[in-house]
């Protein structure tokens, strides 16, 4: 019996088989390296808050991976495997669920991941995650679902807390530029001599217009003023899948040859998210020509002449760009475009 020979390095994959031959446990070290971490602490997080951390494993082996089973220590934490068996320089992820309202305070889980193929060996992913009951955040994520590039959606989530009577959300942070949140405290109420506060918040999270398309997935963090360095922070997770205003194929035109005094056309397709009218197509250099149409449709294809008349003009490679104009939402493209001038032939 050996370990999987390792595609990335030859002397790696030799070492991991001398390894194996002095210690069958050291030898399941093929598997953990496949993990791009194998720890993950959440820190503090809202009850009702939806939280998961997604861990990449990919296949960096000759052989093909299979995962037999994953499972957890700890009814807070939910395993889900999306792929389970992985051709060379396949990835899957492991995805680690917590259950923030059912489970409160300090929890510690291990997911264990079981291999069966090429060799048995399992991993262990340790999950570390404190749940705070004093706060509450409904609903557990701000979810945009899906949004048009070019344009602004805005959602609301509230957040409510029972504790200090002093106690409050000082500012909303986020690294994603695109993303706006502000909180307004909504009701206060100053518990008696032995009772808990309570205090509530309308957080409001925008979409701006200048997001870029993909998947979207940035915490927020509330910044409280908790003496408690730990729990001053409060991630609240943000969703949402930002899809192309326009798309354009192929990204780059290449016209292929064209000799002088004859054309050559080839076509650029444009696709947007609901039907639009193409205003303009124009080239830097006025030898590509293009030819459009004022219909209204959801996707054009955009023909593009290249002619040179001058039989005397130099050749090479002729480049420009095409630059075209809708009127969905004042949407634009630009496309390279490139072409390779030959002379006539000699008569």
């Amino acid at each position: 019996m050996t370990t999987p020979t390792r595609r990335r390095a030859t002397a790696a994959a030799v070492g991991l088989i001398a390894i194996f031959w002095i210690s069958p446990l050291l030898a399941q070290d093929w598997a953990k390296a496949m993990f791009d971490a194998t720890s993950h602490d959440f820190g503090t997080v809202a009850r009702g808050a939806k939280v998961e951390h997604r861990f990449t494993i990919e296949n960096i082996y000759e052989e093909d991976v299979r995962i037999a089973s994953v499972s957890s220590s700890c009814g807070c934490t939910t395993p889900q495997i999306a792929k389970r068996l992985l051709k060379t320089w396949e990835q899957t992820e492991l995805v680690a669920v917590i259950d923030t309202r059912n489970h409160l305070g300090r929890k510690d889980a291990t997911v264990t991941v079981v291999f069966d193929r090429p060799f048995p060996a399992e991993v262990q992913v340790h999950i570390h995650v404190y749940i705070r009951g004093d706060i509450v955040v409904q609903p557990g994520a701000v979810r945009f679902g899906t949004v048009n590039q070019g344009s602004t959606a805005r959602q609301e989530a509230s957040i409510s807390y029972a504790g200090r009577n002093d106690w409050k959300i000082e500012r909303v942070e986020c690294a994603n530029p695109s993303i706006e949140a502000r909180v307004i405290e909504t009701s206060r109420e100053a518990g008696l001599s032995g009772e808990a506060g309570q205090v509530s918040y309308k957080l409001t999270v925008t979409l701006k217009a200048d997001a870029p398309p993909g998947y979207l997935q940035d915490p927020l963090m509330l910044v409280t003023n908790d003496p408690n360095p730990r729990s001053a922070h409060v991630p609240v997770s943000v969703e949402g899948v930002v899809v192309a205003g326009l798309s354009v194929h192929p990204p780059q035109l290449l016209m292929g040859t064209a000799v002088a005094g004859k054309e050559v056309t080839r076509m650029i397709f444009v696709t947007g998210a609901k039907p639009f009218r193409v205003v303009s197509a124009l080239s830097s250099d006025p030898r590509f020509q293009c030819k459009i149409t004022d219909e209204v449709k959801a996707a054009h294809s955009i023909p593009v002449t290249f002619l040179s008349n001058d039989p005397n003009s130099a050749t090479g490679i002729v480049t420009a760009k095409v630059s075209i104009t809708t009127d969905l939402d004042g949407a634009a493209v630009e496309v390279p475009v490139s072409v390779e001038l030959t002379a006539p032939p000699q008569e």
